[in-house]
């Protein structure tokens, strides 16, 4: 048998380091295999041998059966390695644990966020791979693949420079890369194979009878996850011998490869109610427990569920990934078994009963985790009170630490959530408390790609469940989204959609923002006529609700629309409008900027005395705003007006004031009136037309 590699290593992505990621105190054998590695990378390619520079990166290929150390070998070999690459290693996983692959999507995103690049949300999987592509072609990195189901997978992502190495971790060969000798992976050679059972065992009861150990080994064939869970099995009955374990495994006539063979052994050892614990354990998502998730899976407490998840780990069934953080992992090659066990032994509403307590247990937490932001809000204190101590955070800190290394699997729970279809209610409030947690800790833009997969989610389950208000929420927030990534003709179709769904809803919230952003669509593509038009729509509507306040922004909206149309006197009325409707509201600052862009139409129309005026007023109620910024904005163009009929010491005082003011602005209140400005998307500093 050849060399075998075995290491602790969770295969998922982490940012680009040059620190290895495995330690050489978990690793066993394998020598042959990283020499074939090693030579490998400096094989003359076709590509040299035909006297062509190679344009892409020499892919390694580690191919071998789920459990068989694979990933083990691809991490040592890339610590040797990393040295000779600068900008350190990058790591993603192409398949859940249960073989399940990752749509490119999202591989491509998390690759981008590991490098420290922005990611549009919603931008499509050819330009998030043309994005790692060309992140990585000014980079010498090392990029690992983990569990790559297909050729497609890996291609996707492969970057088009020699400077960087690829190495894949698959079952068999990925036919359609060119150029890649795969390192095909066997069982352990006897020497490693009994290093490692002694690990789980103990050295006296392999060297007591080391030809049972020997017998052992073959009856597993070597392979690493079968020796850890033979050695499990041991470890857990120390009056049994090596020898009774053998004997047991040649009597077995079950089929399958030797993981399935001696898990299945493994696990018909257990007591009736710890083999039901681990069936509901396989429910977790992505295969990811923690002592929360564990508890809820199996009605038990936080502190039972890590005594379990611990005596599952020592049993060779699970395998710590962070100790630190108490999380755990079910191994590919154990979890699809369980889950097929689960199926067979546990009734469909026990199981369905079993992920509702998990995503219960897990929108708690989110609400806790978003309620320890909130701490000014008398609300959040008293909800955040009445929680049990043990959903509680201690800190802010500490909240956003879980929310980070919990993300992945909060995102693949609420896409299995969906996709079960039976707990759509509670899919739904998962998602709720995501979204608010996410935003609450990292802020809308940053977590703008993962808000994007969330709503495409909701829109899902509104669709299936006939929800039209959810609907039309989803979509707003698609359209949003898309919009403020520049694909403005992808959010006016959705702003369209998401107010028919607003109308079948009988939603007027959902119906005036989605005619609102219609327009503003319409006013981004260019098209004022029509922005101003759906602008109008939507006034009709608050006009009819009373509501004062967004009937004055609106008719600054259209005001603004039909100033860039060139409809200045129509401008004009709606400005006058918009002011008005801001002075009776008590919105002092948004009336000054009203009004200083009533001044700067006035202007464009050809009336530089009444601009003036206008603008002087303004200056006034700005001064009353204690808006530094708008005020000296609006001295600026005082001084412009002033000029230009023909007062220049007017216009040299209104600009020295301007000046003082800007000095003497505290650097806390910097962009303090932007804010209103941005809502009628126009300039409020000094107009430069």
């Amino acid at each position: 048998m050849t060399d075998q590699a075995v290491a602790a290593a969770d295969g998922r992505l982490s940012r680009s380091d040059r620190r290895p990621a495995a330690t050489t105190s978990q690793f066993l054998g394998r020598a042959r295999e990283l020499k074939e590695l090693q030579a490998d990378i400096e094989r003359a390619g076709l590509d040299t041998l035909t006297g062509r520079k190679a344009p892409r990166a020499r892919v390694l290929l580690i191919a071998g059966r789920p459990g068989s150390g694979r990933t083990a070998l691809a991490e040592e070999f890339v610590r040797q390695v990393a040295d000779r690459y600068a900008d350190g290693v990058l790591r993603a996983r192409l398949s859940e644990p249960d073989g399940t692959p990752v749509p490119t999507e999202r591989t491509a995103r998390e690759l981008l966020t590991a490098l420290g690049l922005p990611v549009l949300p919603g931008a499509a999987e050819d330009e998030l791979s043309e994005a790692v592509r060309a992140a990585l072609v000014t980079r010498r990195m090392v990029l690992l693949l983990d569990d790559a189901v297909s050729a497609e997978q890996v291609d996707a992502v492969l970057p088009e420079t020699p400077g960087c190495l690829v190495v894949a971790v698959s079952t068999g060969p990925l036919t359609g890369i060119t150029d890649v000798r795969p390192c095909t992976l066997g069982g352990l050679d006897t020497r490693s194979a009994l290093a490692l059972l002694t690990r789980r065992t103990g050295s006296v009861r392999v060297t007591v009878d080391p030809r049972a150990a020997e017998q052992l080994v073959e009856e597993c064939a070597g392979h690493p996850a079968s020796l850890i869970l033979a050695g499990g099995w041991l470890a857990a009955r120390p009056e049994a011998a090596v020898a009774d374990l053998a004997q047991q495994l040649r009597a077995g006539t079950g089929d399958g490869p030797p993981p399935v063979r001696v898990s299945r052994l493994a696990y018909e050892g257990l007591a009736p109610a710890a083999r039901r614990t681990l069936r509901l354990f396989s429910l977790a998502p992505a295969g990811l427990l923690d002592p929360h998730t564990a508890s809820a899976l199996a009605g038990c407490s936080p502190t039972d569920a890590r005594s379990a998840l611990d005596d599952f780990t020592a049993l060779g069934f699970l395998r710590r990934v962070d100790t630190e953080r108490a999380r755990y992992e079910i191994p590919g090659c154990v979890l699809p078994p369980l889950r097929a066990a689960a199926e067979d032994e546990d009734r469909p509403a026990e199981l369905q009963l079993a992920r509702a307590r998990m995503l219960e247990r897990t929108v708690r937490l989110l609400h806790s985790c978003r309620a320890i932001t909130e701490t000014d809000s008398p609300q959040a204190r008293e909800k955040l009170h009445g929680l049990p101590s043990a959903l509680r955070f201690p800190d802010p800190r500490a909240a956003e630490d879980w929310l980070r290394t919990r993300q992945p699997a909060l995102l693949a729970a609420a896409r299995l959530a969906v996709a079960d279809g039976t707990l759509d209610t509670l899919a739904r409030r998962l998602m709720a408390a995501l979204v608010r947690a996410l935003v609450a800790h990292f802020g809308t833009r940053a977590a703008a790609p993962e808000l994007y997969g969330i709503h495409r989610l909701v829109l899902d389950v509104a669709d299936r469940a006939d929800l039209p208000r959810e609907k039309a929420a989803a979509l707003l927030n698609l359209a949003d989204l898309d919009a403020r990534s520049g694909r403005t003709t992808t959010a006016l179709a959705r702003y369209r959609a998401a107010l028919d769904a607003g109308w079948e809803a009988d939603d007027p919230y959902a119906t005036g923002r989605a005619m609102e952003s219609v327009g503003g669509a319409h006013q981004e593509l260019g098209d004022y006529d029509r922005a101003a038009d759906w602008y109008g729509r939507a006034l009709s509507q608050r006009l009819a609700r009373d509501e004062r306040a967004d009937a004055a922004r609106l008719y600054g909206r259209i005001a603004a629309a039909l100033t860039h149309a060139g409809h200045y006197e129509e401008a004009l009325r709606n400005w006058r409008a918009a002011a008005a409707g801001h002075r009776r509201t008590g919105d002092v600052a948004a009336h000054a900027r009203v009004l200083g862009e009533l001044a700067r139409v006035q202007d464009l129309a050809g009336r530089p005395a009444e601009s003036l005026r206008t603008c002087q007023e303004a200056v006034e109620w700005a001064r009353r705003a204690e808006d530094v910024r708008l005020e000296a904005a609006l001295r600026l163009r005082v001084a412009d007006a002033l000029e230009h009929l023909g007062d220049p010491a007017g216009a040299l005082s209104h600009r020295e004031a301007a000046e003082h003011l800007l000095e003497e602005e505290p650097q806390d209140n910097a962009g303090a009136g932007d804010e209103g400005a941005n809502a009628y998307e126009i300039r409020s500093a000094v107009d430069k037309d």
